[in-house]
């Protein structure tokens, strides 16, 4: 079992990649954070046909801050894929993540 695994939403790995984890400050921080960096699954969302969708990079990354992990902050910078109608290239879709917030509170 991968150790992220134990730190992480339930599930969250089936769509999302680790990609690298940090530990951020020094000694004379007040306080010391960990990040863990998450992009998205190359994999289309259900419902749509891969050979009519080309993924197109990421939206901006967005961090989140989940429950602190031995005294230290822990926050997730979670990447999400684009994707885009190849026949019009302006139509995009992006995967539904709402069950992975089902009985959690999430705040901007």
């Amino acid at each position: 079992m991968d150790i992220s695994a134990l730190f992480l939403p339930k599930d969250l790995l089936e769509h999302f990649d680790v990609k690298k984890v940090l530990e951020l400050g020094d000694c004379s921080a007040k306080q010391m954070i960990f990040e863990i960096h998450l992009e998205e699954k190359n994999k289309l969302p259900p419902g749509y046909n891969s050979s009519d969708y080309e993924s197109k990079g990421f939206y901006c990354p967005k961090r989140i801050q989940d429950f602190p992990i031995r005294g230290k902050a822990l926050y997730l910078v979670v990447k999400r894929r684009r994707w885009r109608l190849k026949k019009d290239k302006t139509t995009e879709i992006k995967s539904d993540y709402s069950f992975i917030s089902e009985n959690s509170k999430l705040t901007k």
